[in-house]
């Protein structure tokens, strides 16, 4: 009996792999992501609470429109509910409440609550960013980093950057970190790329601990001290201050807290 022929296997050529890029090459798009989220709030979510809270805002209290409207986006005490969430950041936005207007802004980037808009996205962002709001100052770049809404321009997304890392925002400083470890939007600069990767990470920013020691291992030992020394004698220019809606009394800049420099 003569044994039956085994199959012949085949081996379907595969496409070699690309070398996956340096971590601060891409880091950028993982933090523009974490930009496009949003400056909710985080009230209580007990019955009486939320009770209270919307009559508050149907009273016109723009704080307390954000508020509900965060809930409504969150899901928190109230069904998930976007196009709620979008109707009581519209009001409170209105109003010229910063937070509000990046929290709308991004359901307009996003398209959740109402058609996706990156041109109405932007114009939130840039009512915000134009007051000092840092958050929407980081969107603001983002919008011109990926050219959403408006033509792509890095040396614009670089200026609204810095200008929400002089205010001590983490974010605002990996992502300039990071344009000048690129060289986008500003001239290649590895000494300012780890100062504002370490500024970063000293407030915390995860992605620019990976990214600083990216950089790290392209630098001379002399180009490392001088980072270093400029990380640590570095103070906000632009302490932040979130702007109050138009008529109300400015509010004295909470102080920044110092954080770990290596």
């Amino acid at each position: 009996m003569k044994t039956p022929l085994k199959p012949e296997r085949r081996t379907v050529p595969t496409a070699p792999r690309k070398p996956r890029p340096p971590g601060w090459i891409w880091g950028l798009l993982a933090a523009l992501a974490l930009a496009g989220g949003m400056a909710l709030a985080a009230p209580a979510v007990h019955a009486d609470s939320i009770s209270a809270l919307r009559q508050s805002a149907e009273q016109g209290d723009a704080k307390a429109q954000n508020n509900l409207g965060a809930l409504y986006a969150r899901g928190q005490g109230v069904p998930q509910d976007f196009t709620e969430a979008a109707k009581w950041y519209a009001k409170a936005a209105e109003q010229g409440l910063a937070a509000a207007q990046v929290n709308l802004g991004a359901m307009h980037a996003k398209g959740r609550g109402v058609p996706q808009d990156f041109q109405a996205a932007l114009r939130w962002y840039r009512r915000a960013a134009e007051r000092g709001y840092a958050l929407a100052q980081v969107n603001l770049g983002v919008m011109h980093t990926l050219g959403q809404g408006v033509t792509r321009d890095d040396a614009e997304a670089a200026r609204w950057f810095r200008q929400a890392a002089d205010q001590g925002l983490a974010l605002g400083q990996h992502n300039l970190g990071v344009m000048y470890a690129k060289g986008q939007g500003v001239a290649r600069d590895l000494v300012q790329a780890h100062m504002w990767l370490n500024l970063a990470a000293a407030r915390g920013h995860q992605q620019a601990v990976r990214a600083r020691e990216e950089v790290a291992r392209k630098m001379t030992p002399e180009q490392l001290a001088q980072a270093q020394e400029l990380a640590k004698d570095w103070k906000p220019p632009n302490p932040p201050q979130p702007p109050a809606p138009p008529g109300s009394p400015r509010k004295k800049p909470a102080a920044v807290l110092p954080g770990r420099i290596i």
